[in-house]
């Protein structure tokens, strides 16, 4: 059983598949019918009107009904696209057990237990017939497929076949009288238009179910008995056939199949049987824990079943359907019925190859599986699940194809999967020992070979290799050298299916494609709600597969869609052009011709090959909301610009692309106040300062306008905006106009006629208006405001703009791709001709006129007397008034729109960022300001993990390579960034690494200086020292292959004398413990110190030990200082004395750490030896080694690195990457 879909909810009592769509009705026990669709998975609807449990339901064939009945006694007929109830049939006078449609009458006939059988007309929504006869419950009841019968089963232990053809006939000509009479009896005595033909006799129980055989004369029964009872019936009598025994409780529910000869029945015994009708023999049994069936229901036309329990209910089929086939060139190998076939894709023939043979077992699913063909050999392997799973090799004779008849005894073996891996070996899994055994074509084993996962299935991957899958893996096995090529972890897959060169390959699995390359490396996946089918790759790389309902393609960077929708579900063979070859369910070969237009253009997109975009949007009819929102998401808005007719996406895709022409023709078209806000937002934006302009013009927002004016340094305009604040009496706006201008005379009349006199007065007055100042201090008498005393008054103007007039410089680009060779032939251009729009705007201001403000308004305003004046000068936005500065300083924004459409240049890559995109060095990152990325180099490469000693270091580095310019005083800082190396003759387009401030000379002068302090016996200092180079080293960055040598060196000489000085202090402060003392200073003796450090050392540690009355250890360090030939004449002569008190008396007073006849090292934390031949661990950048304890532990030596961390090595040059 190949279950599709589940369902968890209450006894499901009633089950109806729809004819087309694929949707099923459940009526429950609980009096809801629910729609699920079992494709999707997904509850559609639910309809509860019914009281009490709903035990029948059924789909009309065509119309959109569905009909119901329960144990409310109502027949209820429902339209499920009104989503209501039609009406109710009202009759029965007890439950209602089942109902169904006639196939061609508007007829339903329903059970019921009153023990009669109604029939019921639902366009004239009467009763046309009462079947009586039975007497008990009637359980069921059924119209015949095709003739004019119903069969009913009941408690009273009989089947009843009932005749209705004279209701046929009524229904043709219901014109006599007399019948019409009988009509009306009907109800009472039951009608003489429905006889019954026979009863069937023979269940010792009620029978619960019996249907007929679409095509031949059967019935089926289902009893309290257990049996399931096979009759067989002719025009004048119908007999017992068989008896099918294997049910332990009721029988609920019995059907033919539709295409296969089985029986399937259901019990209370929670199992669903499935019996052979010519061998009248159990095949298989579906069982379930805890619940019982009650229900069986048919897919009128598909290969479904479903069955309904006390928990819910399941759709399954039976068998699978998907025929066994195999591509090879242009030929196609697949199995149906029997036969081998053969189906050449150039020619479209084909042919029948030879008979396989059909297993004699007795149980389903045991049909092909997979075909694996070997075109050298022209040998075939048939996979099928027969006896666990097992294979056959058929090799076919050349001259065969054609004649299919010549039968030939295949050679057979068990294994789950069996593929070719070679011209004449084949692969078969071992399951249970998870190994593979390769064979020969005489199916001998040549060899085995173990998996390295636990494998469930085997594909082809290439010559000598498989693919193997797991539950949640797969893994590319090289057969010859036994080793993994490649390893993903996937869901489940089902199929895989590799690209014509190999290259590629798809996974399928239930939901899910994953798209890899041939070594398994994950390029995308997608996720399909509706179940994976088939798919074939096409010429250009790109996947095409079918779910159950689509044929869809998937790009290579994972963008996917639709090509078509289909009826039934095929499986793709090859994909060639725009063909599509495939199998149906039936083993049918057909071609399908597919639109690859659409999935061809993103290809194209994808790829960067704009002249195919172009031809294609040139000659195609591309277009749709789905197109222009995936050009609009890949950063295309120039290109979606030429599919759309709508203005307001026009507007907002022009917007997008920086296309202020188009911009603005579409704003025209739509004038909306938000829309030319949002263009001035953008003019601004890009520095069009006529377009702001014309935008705030249309939308009257004059206190936008004259902040624009103030920064463009208009005042021509200003003062005009002055004067319109003053015709429209906005006292606000003419002080703000007055403020900008910096027009004191304005600012104390605006205040003086609004009635601020004190305000008026003292403006008058720290400007120095005298005479103004004194005629309103006379007209304020006693209430004259006070002036500050001892404050300087400072005037307040507004500064001088940095750039005045016109629109911002732009960059000359080339025009885009798109742009001119579009315009000429799609659509509109940019802007229409009749407006071409002029640089300065000039003529396209009186606009404004049309709506809102016009100049007839402000005339009137003006006739009442007062500025009755200057209305020769004022008239609201004349044109004379408002004119923008002359074409010569300011740019055109488009002359002639269709030739010349400007693309503004997209922005450039900051210097920073190329430099972290070409380096793989920290110092370069950190130079660049990415501190996050040079801290993960370093991790990576030198195991560093403590970055506080480094923190001043980046901050130095990003500092040291960049540059500060100051521009003018109201604009930001510049940053310039400082590039390692340049010269004057370097190309302006190539950018070199960043400056930095730390180099390989530097470290030299503080390795000198360490030795210096060390000489000198200032250890603190020395140690600063060593420690600031070991710092630095990481943050280096030198040239040549050389340098990297000498700064590993380096690092080298740094650790030894921080690991040495290190012990020394610590042996300063050790005062009471004068043995661990005595081992400090000896093994300090043993860092790889420079000559003359080593013998002061050595003098250190020899006065140490005499000093303990250690003299043979003090012997030792004696003879090593004598052997470095010592220039001072003092350090030789007391080695020479100890040697000699040593030789009268070789003995050590206390038992050190100490032993220098064997090789050791120190480690770098606990400061003990750790001899030749011991465990130990080590850190990743300066090498120090520790014992094992330490592993995981920061080093004390560097303070950088963890000790036993993974590292791939210091990167401080270009040449280590190239």
């Amino acid at each position: 059983m190949l279950t599709k879909f589940e369902t968890k909810s209450n006894r499901v009592k009633g089950l109806s598949f729809h004819a087309k769509r694929p949707w099923i009705l459940a009526s429950l026990h609980s009096g809801v019918i629910q729609l699920w669709d079992y494709r999707m998975g997904t509850l559609i609807d639910r309809f509860d009107e019914h009281d009490g449990p709903v035990r029948g339901v059924h789909f009309h064939m065509s119309q959109p009904l569905f009909v119901s009945g329960g144990d409310d006694y109502k027949i209820k007929v429902w339209n499920y696209k009104l989503h209501r109830c039609l009406f109710t049939l009202l009759g029965h006078l007890d439950y209602i057990r089942t109902v169904q449609f006639h196939h061609e009458h508007p007829w339903i006939v329903s059970a019921s237990d009153d023990q009669t059988i109604r029939i019921w007309n639902w366009q004239s929504r009467t009763c046309i017939s009462v079947l009586t006869g039975h007497n008990h419950y009637v359980m069921c009841a059924s119209f015949h497929p095709k003739e004019d019968l119903v069969v009913s089963a009941s408690l009273d232990q009989t089947v009843r076949v009932w005749d209705i053809g004279s209701l046929r006939k009524k229904t043709v000509s219901p014109a006599d009288d007399i019948l019409r009479l009988s009509q009306m009896n009907t109800d009472l005595f039951g009608g003489v238009d429905s006889v019954v033909k026979y009863v069937l006799e023979g269940h010792d129980r009620g029978v619960n179910w019996a249907a007929f055989h679409r095509t031949l004369p059967l019935i089926v029964s289902g009893a309290d008995d257990r049996q399931v009872k096979l009759w067989r019936m002719n025009e004048t009598k119908a007999w017992e056939v068989d008896t099918l025994r294997g049910h332990m409780n009721n029988v609920s529910c019995v059907m033919f199949h539709a295409k296969q000869d089985i029986i399937v029945s259901n019990s209370e015994d929670k199992s669903i049987r499935v019996w052979d009708v010519t061998k009248r023999t159990g095949l298989q049994t579906f069982r379930r824990e805890h619940d019982r069936f009650w229900i069986l229901a048919a897919h009128p036309e598909m290969n479904l079943l479903a069955a309904g329990h006390d928990s819910g209910m399941i759709v399954f089929k039976l068998e699978r359907e998907r025929p066994a086939f195999a591509v090879s060139g242009d030929s196609l190998f697949y199995t149906k019925d029997r036969f081998l076939r053969y189906y050449d894709f150039s020619t479209q023939r084909e042919v029948q190859v030879i008979p396989i043979r059909r297993p004699g077992s007795t149980t389903l699913n045991q049909s092909p599986r997979t075909l694996s063909y070997s075109p050298t050999e022209n040998a075939v392997l048939i996979c099928s699940d027969v006896d666990g799973g097992s294979y056959e090799l058929y090799v076919i004779p050349k001259d065969s194809i054609g004649r299919g008849d010549s039968l030939q005894e295949a050679k057979r073996g068990l294994g789950s999967s069996a593929i070719f891996v070679a011209r004449n070996r084949f692969a078969v899994l071992d399951k249970g020992n998870n190994q593979v055994l390769i064979k020969n074509l005489k199916n001998e084993v040549v060899k085995k070979s173990g998996l390295p996962v636990p494998t469930d299935a085997i594909f082809y991957a290439g010559t000598g290799n498989l693919l193997c899958r797991s539950e949640d893996r797969v893994v590319i096995f090289d057969l010859q050298q036994r080793i993994v090529l490649g390893d993903l972890q996937t869901p489940f897959v089902k199929y895989i299916v590799w690209s014509n060169d190999m290259e590629s390959v798809a996974l399928l699995s239930k939901h899910a494609i994953i798209i890899t390359n041939k070594k398994l490396v994950h390029q995308c996946t997608l996720h399909e709600t509706i179940r994976v089918k088939s798919g074939g790759w096409d010429d250009n790389g790109v996947f095409i597969y079918t779910t159950l309902n689509h044929i869809k393609y998937c790009l290579p960077n994972g963008d996917s869609g639709i090509i078509r929708t289909l009826d039934v579900p095929i499986y793709i063979t090859k994909v060639s052009g725009n063909t599509l070859f495939c199998l149906d369910r039936d083993g049918k070969n057909r071609t399908i011709v597919i639109d690859a237009t659409e999935y061809i253009f993103k290809l194209s997109l994808l790829r960067k090959r704009y002249d195919h975009v172009m031809g294609m949007i040139r000659n195609s009819k591309l277009c749709g909301e789905a197109m222009i929102a995936y050009l609009q998401q890949k950063g295309f808005p120039e290109v979606a610009l030429h599919f759309v007719k709508d203005e307001k996406t026009r507007f907002n895709l022009a917007l997008e692309s920086g296309n202020i022409q188009i911009a603005v023709a579409s704003a025209k078209e739509i004038d909306d106040k938000d829309h030319w806000y949002r263009l001035g937002v953008e003019a601004l934006r890009q520095g069009n300062a006529g377009i702001v302009e014309y935008a705030y013009q249309r939308t009257k927002n004059f206190e936008r306008l004259s902040f624009l004016y103030l920064i463009t340094g208009n005042l021509e305009k200003l003062s005009k905006m002055l004067k319109i604040a003053e015709v429209k009496n906005d006292v606000m706006g003419q002080f703000h106009n007055a403020l900008y201008l910096g027009d004191i005379q304005e600012r104390v009349k605006i205040l003086e006629n609004s009635g601020h006199l004190p305000l008026a007065y003292i403006t008058a007055a720290v400007h120095g208006l005298q005479d103004v100042a004194e005629r309103l201090a006379a007209e304020l008498g006693d209430d004259v405001p006070p002036l500050p005393e001892g404050k300087e008054p400072s005037l307040l103007m507004p500064s001088a703009p940095i750039l005045c007039g016109g629109d911002w410089p732009l960059l000359r680009v080339m025009k885009g791709i798109f742009e001119g060779g579009l315009d000429s032939d799609i659509g509109r251009g940019a802007v229409d001709d009749e407006e071409g729009v002029e640089g300065d705007w000039g003529e396209d201001l009186d606009a404004v006129d049309v709506d809102g403000l016009q100049n007839g308004d402000i005339t009137a305003m003006l006739e009442d007397g007062e500025v009755a004046e200057e209305n020769e000068e004022e008239g609201g936005w004349d044109l004379e008034d408002l004119e923008l500065p002359p074409e010569a300083d300011t740019p055109k924004v488009s002359g002639n729109a269709r030739s010349s459409v400007f693309v503004a240049p997209t922005l450039g890559m900051p210097v920073n960022q190329i430099w972290i995109q070409r380096s793989s060095l920290a110092a370069e990152h950190a130079a660049a300001g990415n501190f996050d990325t040079a801290m993960r180099l370093l991790n990576r490469q030198l195991g560093i993990r403590n970055f506080a000693p480094l923190k001043s270091m980046f901050l130095d580095l990003n500092t040291g390579s960049h540059s500060y310019l100051r521009a003018f005083a109201s604009a930001p800082v510049v940053s310039l960034a400082v590039e390692r190396g340049w010269n004057e003759s370097a190309s302006p387009n190539v950018r070199r690494p960043p400056a930095l401030v730390f180099n390989s000379s530097q470290l030299d002068e503080k390795v000198n200086a360490g030795y210096k302090a060390t000489t000198a016996g200032k250890f603190t200092e020395a140690l600063r020292l060593f420690l600031n180079i070991l710092h630095t080293i990481p943050l280096i960055v030198v040239e040549s292959r050389r340098e990297v040598d000498e700064v590993k060196e380096l690092i080298i000489i740094a650790k030894e004398y921080v690991l040495g000085l290190q012990m020394e202090l610590r042996r300063k402060e050790m005062k009471d413990n004068p043995v661990r003392q005595q081992e400090l200073a000896a093994y300090f003796t043993h860092c790889n110190l420079r000559t003359p450090h080593l013998r002061l050392a050595l003098q250190n540690a020899m006065s140490v030990c005499v000093r303990a009355k250690n003299v043979a250890t003090a012997a030792n360090f004696a003879r090593r200082l004598l052997e470095t030939n010592p220039t001072n004449e003092n350090q030789a002569k007391t080695a020479r004395q100890v040697l000699q008190a040593a030789e009268r008396n070789m003995t050590d007073a206390s038992q050190l750490n100490y032993d220098f006849r064997n090789p050791f090292v120190v480690c770098g934390a606990t400061h003990v030896p750790i001899y030749r031949g011991q465990k130990d661990v080590s850190c990743p950048y300066c090498t120090t080694r520790f014992v094992p304890s330490q592993e995981g532990q920061l080093c004390t030596i560097c303070d950088l690195a963890v000790v036993g961390a993974d590292a791939s090595g210091l990167l401080c040059s270009p040449s280590q990457i190239r």
